[in-house]
Protein backbone atom coordinates (compact mmCIF):
# COMPACT_ATOMS: atom_id res chain seq x y z
CA UNK A 1 0.00 0.00 0.00
CA UNK A 2 1.63 3.56 -1.07
CA UNK A 3 1.78 6.29 1.52
CA UNK A 4 -1.26 8.53 -0.17
CA UNK A 5 -3.51 5.28 0.25
CA UNK A 6 -2.57 4.70 3.85
CA UNK A 7 -2.97 8.58 4.60
CA UNK A 8 -6.72 8.44 2.96
CA UNK A 9 -7.49 5.02 5.00
CA UNK A 10 -6.49 7.13 8.01
CA UNK A 11 -8.39 10.26 7.37
CA UNK A 12 -11.40 7.63 6.53
CA UNK A 13 -11.39 6.11 9.66
CA UNK A 14 -10.76 9.76 12.02
CA UNK A 15 -13.97 10.86 9.69
CA UNK A 16 -16.45 7.79 10.69
CA UNK A 17 -15.47 8.12 14.41
CA UNK A 18 -17.25 11.28 14.10
CA UNK A 19 -20.19 10.22 11.96
CA UNK A 20 -20.86 6.62 13.93
CA UNK A 21 -19.36 7.33 17.29
CA UNK A 22 -22.89 7.80 18.84
CA UNK A 23 -24.46 4.63 17.74
CA UNK A 24 -21.58 2.08 18.58
CA UNK A 25 -22.89 -0.21 21.96
CA UNK A 26 -20.07 -0.24 24.14
CA UNK A 27 -20.74 -2.74 26.52
CA UNK A 28 -18.41 -2.88 29.83
CA UNK A 29 -16.25 -5.59 31.39
CA UNK A 30 -17.83 -7.69 34.33
CA UNK A 31 -15.12 -9.55 36.09
CA UNK A 32 -15.85 -12.53 38.16
CA UNK A 33 -14.53 -12.03 41.34
CA UNK A 34 -16.12 -15.55 42.52
CA UNK A 35 -14.22 -17.26 40.57
CA UNK A 36 -11.06 -17.63 42.38
CA UNK A 37 -13.20 -20.21 44.99
CA UNK A 38 -13.19 -22.83 42.13
CA UNK A 39 -9.88 -21.80 40.65
CA UNK A 40 -11.07 -20.26 37.51
CA UNK A 41 -7.93 -18.26 36.25
CA UNK A 42 -6.63 -16.84 33.29
CA UNK A 43 -3.28 -17.91 32.39
CA UNK A 44 -1.40 -15.01 34.25
CA UNK A 45 -3.89 -15.76 37.24
CA UNK A 46 -6.22 -12.88 36.85
CA UNK A 47 -9.95 -12.66 36.82
CA UNK A 48 -11.83 -14.10 34.18
CA UNK A 49 -14.46 -11.27 32.75
CA UNK A 50 -17.55 -11.23 30.18
CA UNK A 51 -19.50 -8.58 28.70
CA UNK A 52 -23.52 -8.52 29.63
CA UNK A 53 -25.81 -5.99 27.77
CA UNK A 54 -29.25 -6.55 28.98
CA UNK A 55 -32.48 -8.11 27.17
CA UNK A 56 -35.91 -6.09 26.81
CA UNK A 57 -39.53 -6.60 25.49
CA UNK A 58 -39.95 -9.87 24.38
CA UNK A 59 -36.39 -10.54 24.41
CA UNK A 60 -35.74 -10.14 28.41
CA UNK A 61 -36.17 -13.53 29.37
CA UNK A 62 -33.84 -15.02 26.17
CA UNK A 63 -30.31 -15.09 26.33
CA UNK A 64 -27.64 -15.12 23.92
CA UNK A 65 -23.55 -16.26 25.30
CA UNK A 66 -20.78 -15.54 22.50
CA UNK A 67 -17.22 -17.46 23.23
CA UNK A 68 -14.65 -15.00 21.97
CA UNK A 69 -12.31 -16.75 19.87
CA UNK A 70 -8.06 -16.05 19.67
CA UNK A 71 -6.31 -19.15 18.66
CA UNK A 72 -4.39 -21.40 21.32
CA UNK A 73 -1.73 -21.98 22.60
CA UNK A 74 -0.21 -25.72 23.00
CA UNK A 75 3.50 -25.52 24.50
CA UNK A 76 4.95 -23.59 27.50
CA UNK A 77 6.39 -20.83 26.04
CA UNK A 78 3.50 -19.81 23.65
CA UNK A 79 1.41 -19.85 27.02
CA UNK A 80 3.70 -17.88 28.74
CA UNK A 81 3.74 -15.13 25.90
CA UNK A 82 0.35 -15.11 25.70
CA UNK A 83 -0.56 -14.83 29.33
CA UNK A 84 0.81 -11.27 28.76
CA UNK A 85 -1.33 -10.15 26.14
CA UNK A 86 -5.05 -9.77 26.21
CA UNK A 87 -5.12 -13.49 24.93
CA UNK A 88 -4.01 -14.43 28.36
CA UNK A 89 -4.97 -11.63 31.02
CA UNK A 90 -7.74 -9.60 31.36
CA UNK A 91 -5.22 -7.22 32.86
CA UNK A 92 -4.34 -6.28 29.34
CA UNK A 93 -8.13 -6.38 27.73
CA UNK A 94 -10.51 -3.36 26.22
CA UNK A 95 -12.86 -3.05 29.14
CA UNK A 96 -15.35 -2.01 26.56
CA UNK A 97 -16.41 -4.77 24.17
CA UNK A 98 -18.37 -3.16 20.85
CA UNK A 99 -21.10 -4.66 20.15
CA UNK A 100 -22.40 -5.86 16.51
CA UNK A 101 -23.56 -8.37 14.16
CA UNK A 102 -25.08 -11.21 16.34
CA UNK A 103 -24.76 -8.84 19.47
CA UNK A 104 -26.19 -6.04 17.96
CA UNK A 105 -28.95 -4.37 19.84
CA UNK A 106 -30.64 -2.85 16.38
CA UNK A 107 -33.35 -4.63 14.97
CA UNK A 108 -32.34 -3.84 11.59
CA UNK A 109 -28.87 -5.32 12.05
CA UNK A 110 -30.06 -8.10 13.84
CA UNK A 111 -33.60 -8.84 13.58
CA UNK A 112 -34.02 -11.69 15.79
CA UNK A 113 -31.77 -11.62 18.81
CA UNK A 114 -31.47 -7.80 19.07
CA UNK A 115 -33.36 -7.92 22.28
CA UNK A 116 -32.16 -10.66 23.86
CA UNK A 117 -29.88 -10.71 26.63
CA UNK A 118 -26.67 -11.01 25.26
CA UNK A 119 -23.10 -12.11 26.87
CA UNK A 120 -19.58 -12.18 25.18
CA UNK A 121 -17.39 -14.73 27.20
CA UNK A 122 -13.88 -13.18 27.28
CA UNK A 123 -11.08 -15.83 26.09
CA UNK A 124 -8.05 -15.82 28.52
CA UNK A 125 -6.82 -19.56 28.63
CA UNK A 126 -5.73 -20.39 25.20
CA UNK A 127 -7.57 -23.88 25.52
CA UNK A 128 -11.14 -23.16 23.91
CA UNK A 129 -12.55 -22.56 27.62
CA UNK A 130 -11.96 -26.49 28.30
CA UNK A 131 -8.54 -27.17 30.22
CA UNK A 132 -8.09 -27.72 33.65
CA UNK A 133 -4.29 -28.00 34.75
CA UNK A 134 -1.70 -25.99 36.01
CA UNK A 135 1.98 -25.50 35.52
CA UNK A 136 4.46 -23.89 38.36
CA UNK A 137 8.31 -24.84 38.08
CA UNK A 138 8.64 -22.72 41.04
CA UNK A 139 9.70 -19.78 39.06
CA UNK A 140 6.52 -19.54 36.17
CA UNK A 141 3.14 -20.40 36.81
CA UNK A 142 0.58 -20.58 34.21
CA UNK A 143 -3.08 -21.61 35.17
CA UNK A 144 -5.47 -24.05 32.07
CA UNK A 145 -8.42 -23.31 33.98
CA UNK A 146 -10.63 -22.72 30.71
CA UNK A 147 -13.25 -25.69 31.69
CA UNK A 148 -13.76 -23.99 35.36
CA UNK A 149 -13.76 -19.99 33.99
CA UNK A 150 -16.68 -21.42 32.00
CA UNK A 151 -18.00 -22.91 35.06
CA UNK A 152 -17.77 -19.47 36.87
CA UNK A 153 -19.15 -17.17 34.15
CA UNK A 154 -22.26 -19.27 34.51
CA UNK A 155 -22.49 -19.54 37.97
CA UNK A 156 -22.07 -15.44 37.67
CA UNK A 157 -24.96 -15.34 34.99
CA UNK A 158 -27.76 -17.74 36.55
CA UNK A 159 -28.94 -15.97 39.65
CA UNK A 160 -29.41 -12.54 36.88
CA UNK A 161 -31.94 -14.53 34.99
CA UNK A 162 -30.12 -16.99 33.11
CA UNK A 163 -31.45 -19.76 35.34
CA UNK A 164 -35.21 -18.53 34.06
CA UNK A 165 -34.26 -18.49 30.75
CA UNK A 166 -36.91 -19.47 28.25
CA UNK A 167 -34.62 -19.03 25.02
CA UNK A 168 -30.74 -19.25 24.64
CA UNK A 169 -28.00 -19.60 22.55
CA UNK A 170 -24.64 -20.45 22.81
CA UNK A 171 -22.43 -19.27 20.03
CA UNK A 172 -18.72 -18.23 19.45
CA UNK A 173 -16.30 -17.58 16.96
CA UNK A 174 -13.15 -19.54 15.63
CA UNK A 175 -11.46 -21.20 19.00
CA UNK A 176 -15.02 -19.56 20.63
CA UNK A 177 -16.92 -21.80 17.79
CA UNK A 178 -14.68 -24.76 18.71
CA UNK A 179 -15.91 -24.08 22.41
CA UNK A 180 -19.44 -24.01 21.52
CA UNK A 181 -18.98 -27.65 20.15
CA UNK A 182 -17.51 -28.46 23.42
CA UNK A 183 -19.98 -26.92 25.91
CA UNK A 184 -23.14 -27.12 23.81
CA UNK A 185 -24.15 -30.72 25.53
CA UNK A 186 -23.39 -29.20 29.15
CA UNK A 187 -24.40 -25.73 28.45
CA UNK A 188 -28.18 -27.81 27.43
CA UNK A 189 -27.91 -29.75 31.04
CA UNK A 190 -27.37 -26.56 33.17
CA UNK A 191 -30.75 -24.68 32.25
CA UNK A 192 -33.88 -25.70 32.90
CA UNK A 193 -35.61 -28.54 30.73
CA UNK A 194 -38.22 -25.91 29.33
CA UNK A 195 -35.65 -23.85 28.00
CA UNK A 196 -35.17 -23.76 24.45
CA UNK A 197 -31.31 -24.66 24.35
CA UNK A 198 -29.66 -24.40 20.93
CA UNK A 199 -25.66 -23.83 19.60
CA UNK A 200 -23.98 -22.08 16.70
CA UNK A 201 -20.59 -22.65 15.74
CA UNK A 202 -19.02 -20.14 13.29
CA UNK A 203 -15.79 -21.01 11.75
CA UNK A 204 -15.49 -23.37 15.03
CA UNK A 205 -15.31 -26.57 12.69
CA UNK A 206 -11.30 -27.32 12.60
CA UNK A 207 -10.69 -30.70 9.91
CA UNK A 208 -8.03 -33.24 10.72
CA UNK A 209 -6.54 -32.89 7.12
CA UNK A 210 -2.78 -33.02 6.23
CA UNK A 211 -1.03 -30.31 5.25
CA UNK A 212 -0.03 -30.23 2.08
CA UNK A 213 3.00 -31.64 2.76
CA UNK A 214 0.74 -34.89 4.08
CA UNK A 215 1.91 -33.95 7.92
CA UNK A 216 -0.71 -34.08 10.69
CA UNK A 217 0.26 -30.40 11.50
CA UNK A 218 -2.79 -29.73 12.55
CA UNK A 219 -3.67 -32.61 14.75
CA UNK A 220 0.00 -32.88 16.54
CA UNK A 221 -1.09 -29.41 17.48
CA UNK A 222 -4.71 -30.33 18.86
CA UNK A 223 -2.89 -33.09 20.57
CA UNK A 224 -0.13 -31.27 22.12
CA UNK A 225 -2.83 -28.83 23.39
CA UNK A 226 -5.05 -31.94 24.86
CA UNK A 227 -1.97 -32.44 26.76
CA UNK A 228 -0.68 -30.04 27.80
CA UNK A 229 -3.76 -27.87 29.36
CA UNK A 230 -5.40 -31.23 30.71
CA UNK A 231 -8.38 -31.17 28.20
CA UNK A 232 -8.82 -34.78 27.29
CA UNK A 233 -10.94 -35.77 30.61
CA UNK A 234 -13.29 -32.62 29.53
CA UNK A 235 -13.72 -34.11 25.80
CA UNK A 236 -16.96 -36.04 25.13
CA UNK A 237 -16.96 -39.30 26.94
CA UNK A 238 -19.04 -41.12 23.69
CA UNK A 239 -16.10 -39.94 21.17
CA UNK A 240 -13.11 -40.56 23.24
CA UNK A 241 -14.36 -44.22 24.06
CA UNK A 242 -14.97 -44.79 20.71
CA UNK A 243 -11.97 -43.77 18.93
CA UNK A 244 -8.01 -45.21 19.58
CA UNK A 245 -7.05 -41.87 19.82
CA UNK A 246 -8.87 -40.00 22.52
CA UNK A 247 -7.50 -36.31 21.64
CA UNK A 248 -8.62 -36.65 18.44
CA UNK A 249 -11.85 -35.87 19.88
CA UNK A 250 -10.59 -32.24 19.87
CA UNK A 251 -12.01 -31.92 16.34
CA UNK A 252 -15.70 -31.51 15.69
CA UNK A 253 -15.75 -34.31 13.24
CA UNK A 254 -15.29 -36.91 15.36
CA UNK A 255 -17.87 -35.80 17.87
CA UNK A 256 -20.66 -34.05 15.96
CA UNK A 257 -22.76 -37.41 16.31
CA UNK A 258 -22.92 -37.65 19.87
CA UNK A 259 -24.16 -33.55 20.71
CA UNK A 260 -28.00 -33.76 20.71
CA UNK A 261 -28.76 -30.34 21.47
CA UNK A 262 -29.73 -28.37 18.08
CA UNK A 263 -26.99 -27.47 16.39
CA UNK A 264 -26.12 -24.56 13.28
CA UNK A 265 -22.85 -24.64 11.48
CA UNK A 266 -21.82 -21.57 9.72
CA UNK A 267 -18.40 -22.14 8.15
CA UNK A 268 -16.63 -21.00 5.29
CA UNK A 269 -15.89 -24.30 2.71
CA UNK A 270 -12.25 -22.25 2.38
CA UNK A 271 -11.73 -21.00 5.44
CA UNK A 272 -8.96 -18.46 5.77
CA UNK A 273 -7.44 -19.90 8.73
CA UNK A 274 -7.62 -23.45 8.19
CA UNK A 275 -5.90 -22.19 4.35
CA UNK A 276 -3.63 -20.80 6.21
CA UNK A 277 -2.44 -22.88 8.70
CA UNK A 278 -3.58 -25.97 8.77
CA UNK A 279 -3.63 -27.25 5.22
CA UNK A 280 -0.50 -24.88 3.87
CA UNK A 281 1.86 -24.25 7.15
CA UNK A 282 4.72 -21.93 6.93
CA UNK A 283 6.62 -25.67 7.28
CA UNK A 284 4.86 -27.20 4.54
CA UNK A 285 5.88 -24.56 2.24
CA UNK A 286 9.18 -23.49 3.08
CA UNK A 287 9.89 -22.20 -0.18
CA UNK A 288 7.05 -19.77 -0.23
CA UNK A 289 5.18 -21.05 -3.48
CA UNK A 290 1.74 -20.31 -1.82
CA UNK A 291 2.63 -16.71 -0.55
CA UNK A 292 1.08 -15.16 -3.63
CA UNK A 293 -2.11 -17.32 -3.96
CA UNK A 294 -2.27 -16.83 -0.01
CA UNK A 295 -2.39 -12.78 -0.43
CA UNK A 296 -4.92 -13.53 -3.56
CA UNK A 297 -7.08 -16.06 -4.15
CA UNK A 298 -6.73 -14.35 -8.34
CA UNK A 299 -3.22 -14.99 -7.86
CA UNK A 300 -3.90 -19.32 -6.91
CA UNK A 301 -2.60 -21.88 -9.93
CA UNK A 302 -4.65 -24.31 -11.22
CA UNK A 303 -3.14 -27.36 -8.65
CA UNK A 304 -3.36 -24.62 -5.91
CA UNK A 305 -7.13 -24.04 -6.80
CA UNK A 306 -7.39 -28.29 -7.02
CA UNK A 307 -6.01 -28.44 -3.92
CA UNK A 308 -8.69 -25.94 -2.03
CA UNK A 309 -11.77 -27.57 -3.69
CA UNK A 310 -9.85 -30.88 -2.15
CA UNK A 311 -10.58 -29.37 1.02
CA UNK A 312 -13.86 -28.29 0.76
CA UNK A 313 -14.69 -31.75 -0.82
CA UNK A 314 -13.39 -33.17 2.45
CA UNK A 315 -15.32 -30.77 4.73
CA UNK A 316 -18.34 -31.51 3.06
CA UNK A 317 -17.58 -35.31 3.50
CA UNK A 318 -17.36 -34.54 7.09
CA UNK A 319 -20.46 -32.87 7.60
CA UNK A 320 -22.62 -35.21 4.97
CA UNK A 321 -24.17 -37.37 7.83
CA UNK A 322 -24.89 -34.20 9.95
CA UNK A 323 -26.72 -32.98 6.78
CA UNK A 324 -28.74 -35.66 5.79
CA UNK A 325 -29.67 -36.73 9.04
CA UNK A 326 -29.74 -34.41 11.67
CA UNK A 327 -33.39 -33.27 12.03
CA UNK A 328 -33.19 -29.94 14.11
CA UNK A 329 -29.54 -29.21 12.71
CA UNK A 330 -28.88 -25.96 10.35
CA UNK A 331 -25.91 -25.31 8.38
CA UNK A 332 -24.48 -22.37 6.37
CA UNK A 333 -21.38 -23.52 4.48
CA UNK A 334 -20.74 -20.43 1.89
CA UNK A 335 -17.50 -20.65 -0.99
CA UNK A 336 -15.87 -18.02 0.84
CA UNK A 337 -12.54 -17.25 1.61
CA UNK A 338 -12.73 -15.44 5.15
CA UNK A 339 -12.96 -16.68 9.20
CA UNK A 340 -15.48 -15.56 11.44
CA UNK A 341 -18.71 -14.54 9.78
CA UNK A 342 -21.39 -13.37 12.72
CA UNK A 343 -19.52 -10.87 14.56
CA UNK A 344 -19.22 -8.49 11.62
CA UNK A 345 -21.99 -6.64 10.47
CA UNK A 346 -20.73 -6.77 7.19
CA UNK A 347 -21.18 -10.62 6.61
CA UNK A 348 -23.67 -11.10 9.19
CA UNK A 349 -26.55 -8.88 7.68
CA UNK A 350 -26.30 -6.07 5.48
CA UNK A 351 -27.01 -5.18 2.22
CA UNK A 352 -24.37 -6.98 0.74
CA UNK A 353 -23.73 -9.77 3.23
CA UNK A 354 -23.14 -13.06 1.77
CA UNK A 355 -25.71 -14.86 0.88
CA UNK A 356 -26.58 -18.62 -0.40
CA UNK A 357 -30.07 -18.52 -2.06
CA UNK A 358 -30.87 -14.66 -1.39
CA UNK A 359 -30.55 -16.24 2.54
CA UNK A 360 -28.56 -14.16 4.65
CA UNK A 361 -26.48 -15.51 7.44
CA UNK A 362 -28.93 -13.86 9.82
CA UNK A 363 -31.72 -14.82 7.96
CA UNK A 364 -30.53 -18.60 8.17
CA UNK A 365 -30.33 -18.55 11.50
CA UNK A 366 -32.95 -16.67 12.64
CA UNK A 367 -35.10 -19.53 10.80
CA UNK A 368 -33.27 -22.71 12.21
CA UNK A 369 -33.70 -21.08 16.04
CA UNK A 370 -37.02 -20.22 15.48
CA UNK A 371 -38.26 -23.37 13.14
CA UNK A 372 -39.27 -21.15 10.74
CA UNK A 373 -37.62 -22.92 7.77
CA UNK A 374 -35.39 -25.51 6.75
CA UNK A 375 -31.96 -23.57 7.33
CA UNK A 376 -29.43 -26.03 5.35
CA UNK A 377 -27.62 -24.09 3.08
CA UNK A 378 -24.62 -25.20 0.75
CA UNK A 379 -22.57 -23.03 -1.58
CA UNK A 380 -22.00 -24.17 -4.76
CA UNK A 381 -17.50 -24.07 -5.15
CA UNK A 382 -15.43 -21.32 -5.73
CA UNK A 383 -15.65 -18.96 -7.72
CA UNK A 384 -19.36 -19.17 -8.30
CA UNK A 385 -20.43 -16.95 -4.82
CA UNK A 386 -20.34 -12.98 -6.08
CA UNK A 387 -21.82 -11.99 -2.67
CA UNK A 388 -18.54 -13.17 -0.46
CA UNK A 389 -16.10 -11.05 1.31
CA UNK A 390 -12.96 -12.80 0.60
CA UNK A 391 -10.46 -11.17 2.95
CA UNK A 392 -7.95 -13.37 1.67
CA UNK A 393 -8.27 -12.12 -2.10
CA UNK A 394 -8.73 -8.03 -0.43
CA UNK A 395 -5.42 -6.14 -1.72
CA UNK A 396 -5.97 -4.36 1.21
CA UNK A 397 -6.13 -6.78 3.73
CA UNK A 398 -3.19 -6.07 5.50
CA UNK A 399 -4.86 -3.49 7.15
CA UNK A 400 -8.57 -4.18 6.69
CA UNK A 401 -7.47 -7.83 8.78
CA UNK A 402 -4.34 -7.07 10.12
CA UNK A 403 -2.34 -9.05 12.58
CA UNK A 404 -3.21 -6.92 15.20
CA UNK A 405 -6.85 -7.88 16.33
CA UNK A 406 -7.85 -5.37 18.36
CA UNK A 407 -8.18 -3.18 15.74
CA UNK A 408 -9.60 -5.44 13.14
CA UNK A 409 -13.91 -4.99 14.31
CA UNK A 410 -13.17 -0.84 15.28
CA UNK A 411 -11.56 -0.43 12.00
CA UNK A 412 -14.51 -2.60 10.01
CA UNK A 413 -16.92 -0.89 11.65
CA UNK A 414 -16.02 2.51 10.61
CA UNK A 415 -15.65 1.90 7.27
CA UNK A 416 -18.85 0.33 7.44
CA UNK A 417 -20.53 3.33 9.05
CA UNK A 418 -19.06 5.85 6.96
CA UNK A 419 -20.17 4.41 3.49
CA UNK A 420 -23.10 1.52 4.61
CA UNK A 421 -24.45 1.18 0.97
CA UNK A 422 -21.15 0.19 -0.51
CA UNK A 423 -20.54 -3.39 -1.12
CA UNK A 424 -16.82 -4.62 0.68
CA UNK A 425 -15.60 -4.20 -2.87
CA UNK A 426 -16.48 -1.11 -3.79
CA UNK A 427 -14.66 0.46 -0.75
CA UNK A 428 -11.38 -1.39 -1.31
CA UNK A 429 -11.06 -0.28 -4.54
CA UNK A 430 -11.97 3.01 -3.35
CA UNK A 431 -9.68 2.97 -1.30
CA UNK A 432 -7.21 1.58 -3.87
CA UNK A 433 -8.37 4.31 -6.24
CA UNK A 434 -7.18 7.13 -4.17
CA UNK A 435 -11.62 7.85 -3.87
Amino acid sequence: MDLAAAILLILLNLASWYTCSDSRLLVKMTLVHNASKIGGFCLDGSLPAYHLHRGFGAGARNWLLQFEGGGWCNDIQSCLERAQTRRGSTLYMNKLEDFNGILSNNASLNPDFYNWNRVKLRYCDGGSFSGDAKFDNGTSVLYFRGKKIWEAIILDLLPQGLMHARKALLSGCSAGGLSSFLHCENFARILPRNTSVKCLSDAGFFMDERDIALNHTMRNFFENLVSLQGIEENLNKNCTSFLDNPKLCMFPQYFLRYITAPFFILNTAYDVYQFHHALVPPTADTRGHWNRCKLSIDSCNTRQLDILQDFRQDMLLALRSFHIYSRRGGMFINSCFAHCQSESQDTWFARDSPQIYRKTIAEAVGDWYFSRNTSKLIDCAYPCDTSCHNIAAANVAGFLHGKDEDGKTETFYQLRCLNFGDTMKEKEESVKKGH
